[in-house]
């Protein structure tokens, strides 16, 4: 029986606050609990989008900007993070000021109601902040309404490793050992949450599927680290 809400309006909040509470520890946990390999799987990430000079991005569920300013490390991207959490954002803001970076721009926001026009962005990212929303379907639809015609959706996203023995040892780790060192660091259940949210959340066909559902064209997935892990892209019609 799941201990923790996975669908709907009262999920974003509890969402909301998790990561309002564990915004101060959350940039050194991602690091310390991944054992660094979060940074190699941002990388890979970003190598399946069209970046380039001059393009504007959304950064959804953007955290403290974490795949914004690695965009920003070799392109000149005018680039919003969008997130639920004010105090994630607020660790962005400071990032954003201690590494002088430019055009990143931090707004609290809601993925399912975004606060922007009709095709107003070339590229949409979110990683590891997908499974966290109320309603998937919801969100798709908006990601797909302010996409400028062509743009790219990239979404990176834990799912379930297809490795049986590999599988096995993770399950240890992520079920066990990760929400008991998190929980003494950052002293929330956040990261119990965590692998419960994996375990609650769309398959990868599902996930390809709901893309499509939300007219999203040339849709592909890509998995990493055996399967631990998982991008999936889309592109918006030429409209």
């Amino acid at each position: 029986m799941s201990e923790f809400l996975h669908r709907g309006n009262k999920k974003k909040k509890l969402v909301q606050k998790m990561f309002d509470d564990i915004s101060t520890s959350y940039d050194f946990l991602n690091h310390f609990l991944s054992l660094g390999i979060d940074r190699y799987w941002r990388k890979k990430f970003l190598n399946h989008l069209p970046l380039a000079n001059e393009k504007s991005i959304l950064d959804v569920a953007t955290g403290t900007g974490d795949i914004g300013f690695e965009i920003r490390r070799k392109f000149s991207c005018p680039i919003v993070g969008l997130d639920y959490s004010h105090k994630m954002l607020e660790v962005g803001e400071k990032k954003a000021k201690k590494l002088k970076t430019k055009d990143f721009k931090f707004i609290q926001g809601d993925a399912e109601a975004l606060p922007f026009d009709d095709n107003s962005f070339d590229i949409i990212t979110i990683s590891y902040g997908f499974r966290n929303l109320g309603n998937f379907d919801n969100a798709l639809n908006e990601f797909y309404r302010v996409l400028k015609p062509n743009g790219t959706l990239g979404i990176l996203e834990f799912s379930k490793s297809k490795y049986k023995f590999f599988s096995i040892c993770f399950n240890v780790y992520f079920h066990y050992i990760l929400p008991f060192i998190g929980k003494i660091i950052s002293g929330s259940n956040a990261y119990k949450y965590l692998p419960e949210s994996v375990i609650e959340f769309a398959s990868r066909d599902e996930l390809l599927n709901l893309m499509e559902k939300s007219n999203f064209k040339k849709c592909y997935m890509s998995d990493l680290t055996f399967g631990i892990t998982s991008i999936f892209i889309g592109q918006k019609n030429n409209d």
